[in-house]
């Protein structure tokens, strides 16, 4: 095992562990006697794509310029909303979830995937693979089903897992439209991620200066300056996270990096419960050990073999 491997999956664990913490603080966490709350989610996210687009930019640049082979503006702008409806719903989730609920729903992103492909792609898959969605949904419904409820006879449906359900949704067009596009043309992955980094960019931008919520954010900031540092800790690791799995895949293998993102996954969810003392009842744990057994099984019979540097946590 050489360094390099080590310095990448370890950039990979610390860096999303660090953006999982601090999310879950900004969003969970007070702010001074009154107890205020951040809630500027597209701000937050503006900022996200911001590092995210200078990171590409520098790597375009390192590679030798924009390519020829761009993507089309109306995919670049399909991708990009739903890419930013999926990201404003997860984090505007954590509201009404907790962070280890919010990663196990989130880790349920191959079975939108996986019915996109089958409804619009007309695709067929390995049995395997819906034995794994089984036992996805099976440890999320297990994990997220409400015992207060129960006794009422009421649906345990609230906010939180029907942003969770939007953002899976659309996580499975989004993946559907970079496959099309992909198998169109060939575009250079990181021309790719810039290209709709960009679009997204603009999109969260312009949609936090409409809604008033930029200026918001600002007088939040100058308020509570604090806030600022866990906004750029949240949008720094991201940024380097994402390079972390460019490299892994580019290095080793989409194999390779599905397992360290998984583990990732799993540490991230125990590391949240331990600082911020969620309880877990029995049958969340099993929950737990079913989605990532769903989730192994997914790697094992995983059909991607190419590269892409658009992969997220």
């Amino acid at each position: 095992m050489s360094l390099k491997f080590l310095g990448i999956a370890g950039g990979i664990f610390v860096s999303f562990w660090v953006f999982g913490v601090v999310q879950e603080r900004l969003f969970k966490g007070t702010f001074g006697p009154e107890n205020e709350r951040f809630t500027f989610v597209m701000t937050l996210l503006s900022v996200n794509q911001l590092a995210s687009l200078i990171y590409s930019y520098c790597m375009l640049k390192i590679r030798g310029g924009t390519s020829e082979a761009r993507v089309p503006a109306v995919y670049r702008l399909s991708i990009a909303l739903t890419f930013a409806l999926a990201m404003v719903a997860s984090f505007m989730a954590l509201h009404w979830v907790s962070y280890p609920a919010q990663v196990l729903a989130k880790s349920a992103k191959p079975i939108p995937v996986l019915l996109m492909g089958i409804l619009l792609g007309n695709k067929s898959y390995h049995v395997a693979r819906y034995v794994m969605v089984l036992l996805i949904v099976s440890g999320i419904c297990l994990f997220m089903y409400r015992d207060d409820k129960a006794g009422d006879g009421e649906v345990s449906v609230g906010m939180g897992e029907l942003l969770l359900a939007l953002s899976l949704l659309m996580d499975g067009l989004y993946n559907s439209l970079q496959e099309r596009i992909m198998s169109r043309q060939p575009i250079k992955s990181d021309q790719f991620m810039f290209d709709i980094t960009q679009s997204s960019f603009f999109l969260l931008t312009i949609s936090s200066l409409y809604s008033g919520e930029l200026l918001q954010f600002t007088s939040f900031i100058a308020k509570y300056p604090s806030a600022l540092l866990q906004v750029l800790l949240v949008s720094v690791t991201s940024a380097l996270g994402q390079f972390c799995i460019y490299k892994c895949i580019t290095e080793y293998g989409t194999l390779t990096t599905s397992i360290i993102t998984t583990t990732r996954k799993f540490f991230t969810v125990f590391s949240s419960i331990l600082i911020f003392g969620h309880v877990l009842r029995g049958r969340q744990w099993v929950g737990i050990v079913l989605v990532f057994a769903g989730l192994l099984l997914d790697i094992y019979y995983g059909k991607s073999k190419k590269p892409s540097a658009t992969s997220r946590k």
